[in-house]
């Protein structure tokens, strides 16, 4: 004699819903992971990014300092000359 079924739970299907479950757990924390992961990559590539253009303004704003300076030096030693030639002039 079978029981009714409402009174009955097949130990397989519970089994397999159990598994169902645990994988599908496992599935997710997987994937948390890679989005965390991926998360974590765009981050560094931002900041290797970010850590890029502040060196190339950097080095482009030490070589605009060095023609400013260098066109100071040269303005200052022909004024200078100039100056020195009034003085002892003709």
């Amino acid at each position: 004699m079978n029981p009714p079924e409402a009174q009955t739970q097949n130990p397989h299907v519970d089994q397999s819903d159990a598994q169902f479950e645990l994988a599908f757990e496992q599935e997710m924390e997987l994937e948390r992971q890679r989005r965390e992961q991926l998360r974590r990559r765009a981050a560094n590539r931002s900041r290797a990014r970010k850590i890029a253009r502040t060196e190339s303004r950097g080095r482009l704003r030490f070589f605009v300092l060095g023609i400013a300076l260098t066109f100071t030096v040269v303005t200052v030693v022909v004024v200078m000359f100039e100056a020195l030639a009034l003085l002892i002039g003709p």
